[in-house]
């Protein structure tokens, strides 16, 4: 589990700049690899758990 504050990037993407990485807690921050002062979207973890359930994939 990734502590609250920690950013993590996907392991399938380790070797890659493009993807996205997620802050989980009890909002979740979401943001761009390669464009991490860019902005970072926020969503509640409820919703992020919803998401994450309709897209088949496991990412704590």
């Amino acid at each position: 589990m990734t502590a609250a504050g920690q950013w993590k990037k996907s392991s399938r993407s380790q070797q890659s700049t493009s993807c996205v990485e997620v802050n989980l807690g009890a909002t979740v921050g979401v943001r761009d690899t390669k464009a991490r002062k860019s902005g970072t979207l926020r969503v509640p973890a409820t919703a992020w758990r919803a998401f994450v359930a309709t897209t088949g994939t496991d990412i704590r």
